[in-house]
């Protein structure tokens, strides 16, 4: 398979050496010093596009391969105000979308068990949940797109919560995230239940970027010869 790689930071170069070491080939790759180069013809000589750039290019990038013909894997958080529009053009066009907020399949089993435990917790009231995420100083976006993904999953199973919020820890009805900047972490998440006896917790803790690469290269592979939009649910057969 051919792949055309958006965004060559550091998440850019570990899909670049997982890809080749699973026998695809990288036709091109886009980053800051060569943006122009991000067009139809070079990006019709790969047959899927994986971006991991930045908030303000993502959309764009996903427009060009859209109008390029090119299925694109979208890693890049924070720009989640253009996602309608790309699923309405997505699905009007015939194209092919895969976005998810974070690759790794450990997290997304995760997700899975917090929207369980949510539903569970409904019965309990005199739990209160919060979430704290855990991520590089690089990282552009507060909270993370994995940490907003799990306040959603929350908020769709936990009925005393109505809103998620950045350090908010007053209203009983929102429900909290911390972020914190540190160092080099690749990531951690940590959902808690509250009360005033003890306290139940899920955590995912990433070793590496490693498992993201690995994630969003199977998303690659999943979508070839594919048309329509889809997520790490559907490459886990979560659904």
């Amino acid at each position: 398979m051919k792949i055309a790689l958006l965004g060559y930071g550091k998440m850019g170069k570990i899909i670049e050496k997982i890809a080749l070491d699973r026998k695809h080939e990288i036709v091109l790759t886009i980053d800051i010093d060569n943006k122009h180069d991000l067009n139809a013809d070079n990006l019709k000589k790969a047959d899927v596009a994986i971006d991991f750039s930045i908030p303000e290019s993502a959309f764009d990038n996903i427009m060009i391969c859209f109008d390029a013909g090119v299925p694109i894997v979208s890693g890049t958080t924070g720009w989640m105000d253009n996602y309608k529009t790309v699923t309405e053009t997505c699905l009007k066009k015939g194209k092919t979308f895969f976005y998810a907020s974070n690759y790794s399949l450990g997290v997304n089993i995760l997700f899975r068990i917090n929207k369980q435990l949510a539903k569970i917790m409904n019965a309990f009231p005199a739990y209160d949940a919060n979430i704290e995420e855990t991520h590089h100083i690089h990282k552009l976006d507060a909270p993370s797109g994995t940490a907003i993904t799990l306040a959603e999953g929350i908020l769709e199973n936990l009925h005393r919560k109505k809103s998620w919020a950045l350090d908010q820890k007053d209203a009983e009805d929102v429900l909290n995230i911390t972020a914190y900047r540190e160092g080099e972490v690749p990531g951690i998440h940590v959902i808690t239940y509250d009360s005033e006896v003890d306290y139940i917790q899920l955590k995912h803790s990433a070793k590496s970027r490693k498992g993201f690469a690995f994630g969003a290269v199977l998303a690659a592979e999943y979508i070839k010869g594919k048309t329509g939009i889809f997520t790490m649910e559907d490459l886990l057969n979560l659904k």
